[in-house]
């Protein structure tokens, strides 16, 4: 008996490894409408959303003190009824919604779960779908162009390169510190925005990624595309990140329409500086400080104008210099 007891206590310990070995997926419903949408559905049992959400944050918990990784993922009520209707099965089980969730990360906003509050994590998925869907949109745009009736280049290729130069020469001229950038290009739909963190003692390498593949993005060391400038410094920098941003900039060039792009720079003792640029015929063109100063400075609403920030030096764009990469302009 007591060699049975042990036996069984072996085989449970051992279970429980292996299922430290396997990933979960969580689906999110991350606001009052997708949630709503879902409470038609007889199986879906909770009833309020607050309430909904801490039992999320309570599994997510439980989840991680098992030491199983979890993914959690954006749960889209619309593209599961899409799901359901193709595959033949029924919407109003809760198999079809494991079945729906397990794949999401395949193809949809998904982020890792660390340790984060529930009222955190909710906006950095959020984020992360509205930046998914801005990439995927730029993508579609830049392979739809085709190839140059004169030259004969694929003009979306050829524009993502330019805007890798350009990044590349932004971050180059920058120099040490930590650095901001937002690139803002009008689009035929909508406002395109990207957004990229980076932080360098020297001169950056930015990844050479072409738009054609959401499997691009993840390619790459994690965080880290160097070395660059004098000793082999290294900038850090997220590759995805890099890859939406030069995609977004990318459409500006290849569309030749109005847009921009500002950095903001932070070193230790120092004020922040902030300096600007004009995309103009697949060009940046450094701002005056008069035109940066304006741009932080006035409400992009109302127009009326707003109290600079202390501690911040409005600095004229730098010359990002010639466009040497032989690309379709």
């Amino acid at each position: 008996m007591a060699h049975t007891d042990h036996s069984e206590h072996t085989f449970r310990t051992a279970r429980r490894g292996l299922r430290r070995e396997v990933p979960s997926t969580v689906g999110l419903l991350a606001d009052e409408q997708d949630f709503t949408a879902m409470r038609r559905y007889r199986t879906f049992t909770f009833d309020d959303h607050a309430t909904y959400l801490r039992q999320i944050d309570g599994l997510l918990k439980s989840l991680a003190s098992q030491g199983v990784h979890t993914t959690v993922a954006l749960f889209d009520p619309e593209e599961y009824a899409e799901f359901c209707a193709e595959s033949g099965l029924d919407p109003d089980t809760a198999d079809s919604r494991g079945r729906f969730t397990a794949r999401i990360p395949g193809s949809g906003a998904a982020i890792a779960y660390t340790g984060q509050p529930i009222d955190s994590l909710v906006p950095q998925l959020i984020s992360t779908a509205v930046r998914r869907a801005t990439w995927e949109y730029a993508t579609t745009l830049l392979a739809d162009l085709g190839e140059c009736a004169d030259c004969g280049q694929d003009i979306g290729r050829a524009a993502f390169d330019r805007a890798s130069h350009l990044l590349f020469r932004l971050l180059e001229g920058a120099g040490s510190g930590t650095h901001h950038l937002v690139c803002s290009i009008p689009a035929v739909d909508e406002q395109l925005l990207a957004v990229l963190h980076t932080e360098h003692p020297g001169s950056p390498e930015i990844p050479d990624r072409g738009p054609e593949s959401p499997d691009n993005r993840r390619d790459g060391p994690d965080g880290l595309d160097g070395p660059g400038g004098p000793g082999g410094a290294f900038a850090r920098l997220d590759p995805s990140r890099a890859t939406e941003f030069v995609t977004v900039l990318a459409v500006g060039i290849a569309l030749e329409s109005a847009g921009g792009v500002v950095l903001r720079t932070t070193r230790a003792d120092d004020p922040d500086r902030l300096h600007g640029w004009r995309l103009q015929r697949g060009s940046l063109v450094p701002l005056t400080v008069g035109e940066v100063f304006s741009a932080y400075c006035t409400d992009a609403d109302t127009g009326e104008p707003v109290s600079p920030e202390s501690g911040v030096e409005y600095c004229a764009g730098f010359d990002l210099g010639s466009d040497d990469t032989g690309t379709h302009r």
